[in-house]
């Protein structure tokens, strides 16, 4: 018998007491030494081996056969001299020799720096799989629309088309070999459905032949295949990524992500559009929503709570679209905010006294300029002995007291019934007895509602809405009036809103991507048909730093607030001298 000695990683060494014989090598079951990975062949190289020699011969493998460094031509027939190493793939094998021969206590060392295969050089290079994902700027290499592209998978975008192929002919198969509907359905776990889809994807990518360009490793096409099987695709790392606010899909061969505030290109992609549609349906279908073409668009929600849209054609014309507002795993706090330079310290104070006093406040803003975030955080101001009511239409806040009641609106089914507005829940809340409603979002009819209960004895409650400055919100909130349905009167809406709003807080997103609360804005009173307002505090810009960062600082204006009486009749530690005109800090230590 002839003796070799297998080292792989993570794996203890293996002696090998080889008969005379041939053995083939490979990824495939039907392989006499099967080593079962992605970047060995399903037939490799073949062994012949008799007691006193051993020969190995490539058998045309994608990833190539080495002894001691040098790669073998395909069936050319090499002996291999006791002490040489063959290495296919990860895989590293040690001539010993015939059996009873003086055998080394450790490996020889390699002749010389033998080069890896081209696909193994690529996996040590890779990010380990356990390693926590990095995101690394591709600055060399920007798209043709000019837009910075961020390496998340590691295939060029050159290489993608080749490798798209090579994933829509495998799922195929992978359709053929395994109905993983079928085996949901039956109750099989998610565990055992991914354990067998892996299995399947690696049997079928091992018996491809076809040479993979460079960069490109069947390991890497695998993972994206199992992902888009059993998971969420290309979404399921880019979830995974803390440092990546906001993900876009635009067909399956456009992902998107808002990473430190700009807009980037991924080099990930889907297989197809089946595939987007697929990840669609995996993240409404647990939340009792559907998406078809009878109903192309939904609002849903991951999680661990991360707001999601869909929409497929036939109203998108570039094929299935998803957009998801991830939240973060910790929840931002007011210490982050002001590290961040988005708010001031005595602002943050400000605010807490205003909800400890049970002031209603509206936080207003556009899209993506941190309103949900600055709700969250004013939120945690609430005392933990009231009872909280939110009612959202895709459950976003993350509020930590304990007695908190959290509503979510609902669509119609598929016969166009059993929809639950917000409006619905608004109305409905009032009847649970609430300290506080804090409403996600009012962006209909529910805003009369909302109104109507900060002025029936429900002070302190909290919103947003979406507009660019604080006298938009006004213009804004009017409009939401009179979409209730109800031919009021404009001066009757007006004297609502300033009897029932107290403070206005103005976020925005500015050009390098940063949030800022921009004014923080008392109503006063009605002048005579409008709604007078002051600004307590606003964020005056200095300039732009090198790298194109906004500076500034939060100041006061020297508005005294109307309710300042109360806050000492609260005997809240509020000094009036943090309203003075003198330039603030923004932080203080």
């Amino acid at each position: 018998m002839y003796e070799i000695l297998i080292k792989q990683s993570g794996q203890q060494d293996t002696i090998g007491k080889l008969v005379p014989g041939s053995y083939r090598v490979g990824s495939s079951p039907g392989s006499h030494i099967q080593f079962n990975r992605p970047e060995i062949s399903a037939k490799h190289c073949q062994f012949t081996v008799s007691d006193n020699s051993f020969k190995v011969m490539d058998l045309g493998s994608s990833n190539g056969t080495f002894l001691n460094g040098n790669k073998l031509k395909e069936n050319d027939l090499v002996d291999v001299a006791p002490g040489s190493l063959v290495t296919i793939g990860q895989i590293q094998i040690y001539a010993i020799g015939p059996e009873g021969s003086p055998r080394q206590p450790t490996p020889p060392p390699q002749p010389k720096a033998a080069p890896a295969p081209p696909q193994a050089q690529q996996q040590s290079a890779a990010a380990p799989q356990q390693a926590p994902l990095k995101v690394k700027e591709n600055t060399g290499k920007d798209d043709k629309k000019g837009i910075p592209v961020l390496v998340i998978s590691g295939i060029p975008q050159d290489a993608r088309p080749f490798v798209q192929e090579i994933k829509k002919h495998a799922h195929v198969e992978l359709l053929k070999r395994l109905n993983l509907k079928r085996m949901a359905v039956s109750g099989t776990t998610e565990a055992d459905l991914e354990t067998k889809a892996r299995a399947t994807i690696h049997e079928i990518l091992s018996e491809l032949s076809i040479p993979l360009p460079p960069e490109v490793t069947l390991e890497k096409i695998e993972k994206e295949m199992v992902h888009e099987a059993v998971g969420l695709g290309p979404l399921e790392d880019l979830i995974a990524m803390d440092n990546i606010t906001e993900i876009m899909v635009n067909g399956p061969d456009n992902v998107y992500v808002e990473h430190k505030g700009n807009i980037y290109r991924t080099d990930t992609a889907f297989a197809d559009s089946n595939q987007v549609v697929a990840a669609i349906e995996r993240i409404v279908s647990p939340l009792g929503r559907r998406i078809d073409e009878s109903s192309p668009m939904v609002d849903a929600r991951l999680k661990d709570g991360s707001r999601v849209n869909a929409i497929i054609p036939p109203l998108s014309l570039i094929g299935p679209t998803i957009t998801i507002r991830k939240f973060s795993r910790n929840p931002l706090q007011v210490a982050d905010l002001v590290r961040f330079g988005s708010i001031s310290w005595e602002i943050a104070k400000f605010l807490d006294v205003c909800v400890q006093i049970r002031k209603n406040i509206i936080i207003s803003g556009g899209t993506g300029s941190g309103k949900t975030t600055l709700l969250n955080i004013l939120s945690s101001f609430l005392p933990n002995r009231e009872r909280i009511v939110t009612i959202e239409d895709a459950a976003e806040l993350q509020l930590r007291q304990e007695h908190v009641v959290r509503l979510e609106s609902r669509p119609p089914n598929i016969e166009g019934k059993g929809e639950i507005t917000i409006r619905d829940l608004v109305r409905n809340s009032l009847r649970m007895r609430p300290d506080r409603i804090v409403v996600g979002e009012c962006r209909g009819g529910e805003a009369l509602d909302m109104l109507q209960a900060m002025n029936t004895g429900h002070d302190g409650s909290l919103t947003t809405v979406h507009a660019n400055t604080p006298r938009d919100a006004l213009a804004r909130l009017e409009t939401l009036v009179l979409m209730a349905g109800f031919d009021l009167p404009l001066r009757a809406i007006r004297e609502q809103i300033a009897s029932a709003v107290t403070m206005i807080v103005q976020v925005s997103r500015v050009k390098d991507g940063s949030r800022k609360v921009t004014h923080v804005s008392e109503i006063t009173k009605m002048e005579g048909e409008i709604i007078s307002l002051q600004d307590i505090f606003v964020y005056k810009q200095d300039g732009w730093t090198a790298d194109e960062k906004m500076t500034g600082r939060h100041i006061p204006t020297g508005n005294i607030p109307t309710f300042m009486e109360e806050i000492q009749r609260a005997k809240l530690d509020l000094d009036i001298s943090l309203f003075s005109e003198k330039p603030l800090a923004g932080a203080r230590k």
